[in-house]
């Protein structure tokens, strides 16, 4: 992205914070951050209601991991409160190293603090390497490794990026420390709603359905508008309206934009069978991995489809 004209202030990006996080390595992979002002937030929430208010113009936030599954908190956030609009994706390697203050030998470790996410993948190397250490749980990885700035820490180590290292002059006592050596989270920038980019086919569309009612085969029909016109679901997960008891939604992922006519018509069919859908946008994917169009679902057999019917309304 190049400078902003002169007069014009630099862009705006929250990210779930402090610094030192996976999500502020995943932000700086983004050419716009290259000349735009960095927000650390303390929660999604915070960062996500930063784009809301107008205070950031766009916002990067954690959304899936390969190991811990989604990150719910932001499924329930781009689902309920003001809309927004993903715009991209990206993702990052997940390498965990061991910090400490300078000077703190791994055998005087006794209590070692980090995100659940990242205590569930580096469980087995806790117990092999520190089976005596506690492991406290903090708001994210890197605010483990700030509070080792502080005087009143009240534990020894941090499992946190290699990242915050850098950020808080820590001592790495172990690098690579991650159980699964393949790791990846996805995260997403998000802005207020617009118009979604051109397709590229290689997209991704991000949605919540709403059920109409809690009934048999409510979810069918759900999918059902989706498959019968070959639109192949990349994740769906169920969750909890806040309504009532029994009372969900479905977040949910497929391939294809917008733009294409498969995707349009299951969109339309969603809204005649949900409550309600939350259109949370469509882009480009990570991957670049182009969909295979099943037969009867390409754009051009959609058109053939709608000429022939505009053809026995008209009588010609």
């Amino acid at each position: 992205m190049p400078p902003p004209p002169p007069g014009v202030p630099p862009a705006r990006f929250a990210y779930l914070g402090p610094e030192g996080t996976f999500t502020e390595q995943a932000l700086r992979s983004l050419p716009a951050a290259t000349k735009a002002e960095l927000q650390p937030c303390a929660t999604v929430t915070i960062a996500l209601d930063a784009v809301r208010s107008g205070e950031a113009d766009g916002a990067v936030v954690p959304i899936e991991s390969s190991v811990e599954g989604s990150v719910p908190v932001t499924l329930d956030e781009l689902a309920t409160g003001d809309p927004l609009m993903i715009t991209r994706e990206m993702t990052v390697p997940i390498a965990f190293s061991l910090l400490a203050r300078p000077g703190v030998q791994s055998d005087e470790v006794r209590r070692v603090a980090t995100h659940p996410h990242a205590a569930a993948q580096t469980r087995r190397w806790l117990a092999l390497h520190l089976p005596h250490a506690e492991v406290v749980h903090t708001s994210s990885t890197a605010q483990a490794a700030f509070m080792l700035t502080r005087p009143d820490a009240t534990w020894d180590a941090a499992i946190s990026a290699p990242l915050a290292a850098e950020h808080y002059r820590l001592a790495v006592l172990a690098e690579g420390i991650g159980d699964t050596y393949d790791a990846i989270t996805r995260f997403v920038l998000v802005s207020r709603p617009g118009v979604p980019g051109p397709a590229t086919g290689r997209d991704k569309t991000s949605l919540v359905a709403f059920m109409r009612d809690d009934h048999p085969g409510a979810l069918l029909e759900i999918l059902e508008q989706l498959t019968m016109r070959g639109v192949n679901l990349t994740r769906i997960e169920s969750r909890p309206t806040g309504a009532s008891l029994g009372n969900y939604c479905f977040s949910i992922d497929c391939e294809g934009h917008v733009e294409d006519a498969r995707m349009g018509e299951a969109l339309t069919g969603l809204r005649r069978v949900c409550a309600d859908v939350r259109f949370l946008g469509s882009y480009e994917r990570h991957d670049g991995i182009a969909p295979t169009i099943r037969p009867g679902t390409s754009d051009r057999e959609f058109d053939d489809a709608a000429a022939w019917l505009a053809r026995l309304r008209g009588g010609h």
